[in-house]
């Protein structure tokens, strides 16, 4: 059994003795709302670093800040676009002149 299977057999017994049947109702996020952090970006999709500051210092893919201290955070619509942006890096060779052509041309067409 995964350890995610292990994790919710868990979850239903807690939910069981301690908490209504709806505790652990599954929830919805906004797609547009910004909640993860870089790391958890580079994570998730298995990117490195520079690769986010560099579309970030080319306006490619810029999340907002509040404060300019405060670190950024990626919405789910960022996180594709990043994920579309490292394929062509990574598999493609394309680099960031090129990406920016490719991205107007996929905004283009619709």
């Amino acid at each position: 059994m995964s350890i995610f299977g292990k994790l919710y057999m868990e979850e239903s017994k807690m939910s069981r003795r301690k908490s209504p049947e709806n505790a652990f109702d599954e929830f919805t996020l906004d797609p547009e709302e910004p909640v993860f952090t870089s790391g958890v970006v580079c994570r998730l999709l298995s990117i490195p670093v520079w690769v986010l500051k560099q579309l970030d210092r080319e306006g490619l893919v810029s999340p907002p800040r509040k404060k300019e201290t405060v670190s950024r955070l990626y919405s789910t619509v960022h996180i594709r676009k990043l994920k579309r942006c490292w394929y062509y890096m990574d598999k493609k060779g394309v680099r960031i002149n090129g990406l920016k052509v490719i991205l107007e041309m996929e905004k283009e067409k619709g």
